[in-house]
């Protein structure tokens, strides 16, 4: 039930009845007395004296090991953020901060995770959560946050064995941070302001300036964006579950297409987040289903034009697994379920692209060489078709392809959609592929709608192909093989679900 349709207390009590006084959506909530000390009184014991371990657990241990010996004899600072208000007094739904879950594998709201050195080296670690409601004092029923209005709360009993780390009352940390100025401190700003202001003031204390503060800040950020670059085995399984529920997600649209044309883009989206929030705990980014000439805008999130006949719809999406990795998968489908030969022309271009691209995805190879590989693909098709005047050498030196490509070829893929973005540039743009890294490999072509050096009948085709690639060590594996990639596989694949006529 929405608190904003139930009747408030000050409705159910009399005006001269003893009173009750907490706050609720930073208003005071009057009950009785009477009231008040019924709602104490009767309720179960529903403590889970022996909780499952998160499945990740023996994971993030290691991976505070290692985080501890980047930084010894520092304080280090994970704050799992807050809620963020949406209008008035509703949230969006929350989702922890990609480092704060790499470390502890909690997703709870306002939780945070400290790494506290020891004298004789490494680090005690230990999460700080929000208890149990509290029954005595009201909390329980009259906060908005309150587990009767929002659901029950891991105790901190539960969540230290759930996580295997010792779990303290976050309330207390904000004096923790600020009382116990013996160690450097480094926290990962910007998630939780009382957090920030509080080892503000230990810094203060300490005559820290505010720009130190801020370079030993973004190297603790930049630390972990390296190390999550390379992905574990239980993180490779994850995104394997992810893509693995995308396939189904295409799968789901493709048979949707009919009830899409009689009402618009917006059906395919809707269709596609049924499955993320029936397989995983929602999708990883806004879903693009950009069809027509909507193909050509990269970022098209409205997706309240039409669908129609003869078009070709772009469909980038990806599910969130519940453990918060997300695939990042794209498709060009004919919506009729056939290609015109047009279509098919761009669509084996960007084909062609795509496989060489993914040929040069291999441990040891720079990272740039598969964006490299495409373009000049991509280029090499232009400069045949006229629409570039060759050399292709001259095309790509020259950037004259990108008018149509635009974009990237891929990019770091795991908790985030865009992963790793502030991992050192040595490690990962100017660095080389290693075994447990997992890419997009995505070339596209756009033919804007206005734009007068193309023929018109290409004018208002995009075409993008995306897929989810491991680097093994013997080279990579297509994680998102599961749906077709070449035109006839694509043509066969929906033949499968569309009806017959």
């Amino acid at each position: 039930m929405s608190e904003h349709h139930s009747s408030t207390p000050e409705q159910d009590g009399a005006a001269d009845a003893p009173v009750f006084t907490a706050r609720k959506n930073g208003q005071a909530q009057t009950v009785s007395d009477e009231l008040a000390a019924w709602m104490r009184t009767g309720w179960a014991d529903t403590e889970d004296r022996d909780p499952e371990p998160v499945e990740q657990a023996a994971y993030t241990a290691k991976r505070r090991e290692a985080l501890s010996a980047r930084f010894p004899g520092e304080r280090l600072v994970v704050p799992a953020g807050g809620l963020t208000t949406r209008s008035n007094d509703t949230e969006y739904p929350f989702r922890p901060t990609c480092d704060y879950v790499y470390l502890s594998g909690d997703r709870s709201d306002d939780g945070c995770l400290v790494l506290e050195p020891r004298a004789g080296g490494g680090h005690d670690a230990a999460v700080y959560l929000r208890p149990r409601s509290n029954r005595d004092d009201g909390e329980f029923w009259l906060d908005s946050h309150g587990e009767l209005w929002s659901g029950r709360r891991h105790s901190l009993a539960e969540s230290a064995r759930r996580l295997g780390l010792p779990a303290h009352d976050v309330r207390r940390l904000p004096r923790i941070l600020g009382a116990v100025p013996a160690a450097p401190v480094r926290i990962l700003r910007g998630h939780d302001a009382g957090l920030d202001e509080a080892v503000a003031g230990v810094r203060s204390q300490a005559g820290e300036s505010a720009g130190t503060a801020a370079e030993r800040d973004e190297e603790l950020a930049v630390a972990l964006h390296d190390q999550r670059l390379v992905k574990d085995e239980w993180e490779v399984a994850q995104l394997q579950r992810a893509v693995d529920a995308t396939v189904l997600g295409f799968g789901d649209v493709a048979e949707a297409l009919p009830r899409a044309r009689a009402t618009s883009e917006r059906y395919i989206e809707g269709t596609f987040f049924l499955r993320a929030r029936v397989e995983g705990n929602d999708v990883g980014y806004g879903t693009i289903a950009a069809s027509g000439p909507n193909a050509t805008t990269l970022h098209w999130m409205s997706n309240d034009g039409p669908v129609r006949e003869g078009e070709l719809l772009l469909l980038d999406a990806g599910v969130e697994t519940t453990t918060l990795y997300t695939a990042d998968v794209t498709r060009t489908l004919p919506v009729s379920g056939r290609f015109t030969p047009l279509q098919r022309r761009v669509y084996e271009l960007v084909y062609a692209a795509q496989e060489a691209a993914i040929a040069a995805v291999a441990p040891g190879r720079p990272f740039t060489e598969y964006h490299r590989v495409a373009q000049r693909a991509l280029a090499e098709g232009l400069v045949e078709w006229g629409l570039l005047e060759g050399p292709a050498d001259r095309v790509v030196e020259l950037g004259l392809q990108r008018r149509y490509t635009l974009h990237g070829t891929g990019h770091m893929l795991g908790l985030d959609v865009h992963d790793c973005a502030k991992a050192r540039t040595e490690a990962h743009l100017y660095g080389d592929l290693q075994p447990g890294m997992v890419l997009t490999v995505e070339p596209g072509l756009y033919f804007q709608p206005d734009d007068l050096t193309v023929p018109e009948e290409l004018r208002g085709i995009g075409v993008r192909i995306e897929d989810d690639v491991l680097v093994t060590s013997e080279g990579n594996r297509v994680l998102s093989a599961g749906l077709p990639r070449t035109a006839d596989d694509v043509e066969a694949w929906l033949a499968e679900r569309l009806p017959r006529a």
